[in-house]
């Protein structure tokens, strides 16, 4: 069964379980169930459909998990949908939590998140006079639940980058490490094409007249909506660190090309010259100047010594070696 909980509440009380039968969910007055669902199947979904008569496309879009953050309105029904996200290594893990909210019911269904609504559950009982408050108020404690675990997934990439950055400056960066440059911006930019979307559903849920959202709720929205919103100026900031970061490492990268050249060209200046004056007097003619004379060798070494010393001497102040 991939039902991970269903219960009906009452005045911001458990009181009951609620299987998924006709007779298991039938609801007196003030009393709202909350089912929780994990990658269910068709005949799970089928039950519900019946008794909460949920619209056949919001139906559609649930068990296809394949959706961006939106919310639709269908009669009295709410259809909300928001990306859940998990940091593994160096890349981001999504997943999708779709939540219809009714003036009675409260069905949220998740599609490859790993963590459960067991934990927002208790916390939600353990505060019973939010929890009156309703369906309206279950749902922001999943969307809660869900940009919650947004911020350490900045935190994480905060560290990885910057510490990034200080290498950058100490020594240049391998091949494999400026790979993983390129796959962090990679995720980071794809995250925030789901912060996006969510912003405009908590924009959605705070601001507009919606079904089954009371206007005593509507500022809890707000709320989760801020917090998207610096998750969101965060890795803007981070994006701008990554694009200094690639800039140094590329400036770093010629101005040592660059060093080398100096030092290629200073050293073959210093051979080029005794390399000619060898190649002069190494041509076979028998009528040369200075080749009968006693010292000839010892000043053409002096003299080869004497420019070399020079280049040398020239070469280091002006720091090219």
């Amino acid at each position: 069964m991939s039902v991970v909980a269903s219960y009906v509440y009452r005045d911001g009380q458990r009181v009951r379980e609620a299987p998924l039968t006709a007779e298991g969910l039938t609801l007196a007055a003030n009393e709202f169930v909350w089912i929780g669902l994990y990658e269910p199947s068709d005949a799970e979904i089928d039950v519900l459909v019946k008794r909460f008569k949920l619209h056949p496309l919001a139906v559609e879009d649930a068990l296809a998990a394949h959706q961006m953050p939106k919310v639709e309105v269908y009669g009295r029904e709410l259809f909300v949908v928001a990306r859940t996200a998990m940091k593994i290594d160096d890349r981001i893990a999504y997943g999708e939590t779709h939540v219809f909210v009714g003036d009675d019911h409260v069905v949220s269904i998740r599609h490859g998140s790993a963590r459960a609504h067991s934990l927002l559950r208790a916390q939600l009982e353990a505060s019973p006079l939010q929890l009156k408050k309703g369906p309206d108020f279950v749902l922001h404690g999943i969307l809660d639940f869900i940009v919650d675990a947004y911020a350490p997934i900045v935190d994480d990439a905060e560290d990885s980058v910057l510490a990034m950055e200080q290498k950058t400056l100490d020594a240049f960066l391998a091949r494999v490490e400026i790979r993983r440059l390129f796959t962090l911006r990679r995720e980071l930019l794809k995250f925030r094409r789901i912060l996006g979307p969510m912003e405009e559903v908590l924009g959605r849920l705070q601001s507009l007249d919606l079904p089954c959202i009371d206007s005593d709720v509507r500022p809890y929205f707000r709320d989760v909506g801020d917090h998207v919103r610096r998750v969101n100026s965060r890795l803007g900031g981070l994006n701008d660190i990554l694009s200094s970061v690639f800039e140094v490492a590329n400036l770093l990268e010629q101005q040592r090309q660059g060093v080398i050249t100096r030092k290629l060209a200073s050293w073959a200046a210093l051979l080029a010259v005794p390399t000619a004056i060898a190649g002069i007097y190494g041509m076979n003619f028998e009528f040369m100047p200075e080749l009968h004379w006693r010292y000839g060798y010892f000043g053409v070494m002096a003299l080869m010594a004497a420019i070399c010393t020079g280049l040398f001497i020239t070469f280091k102040k002006t720091k090219w070696l």
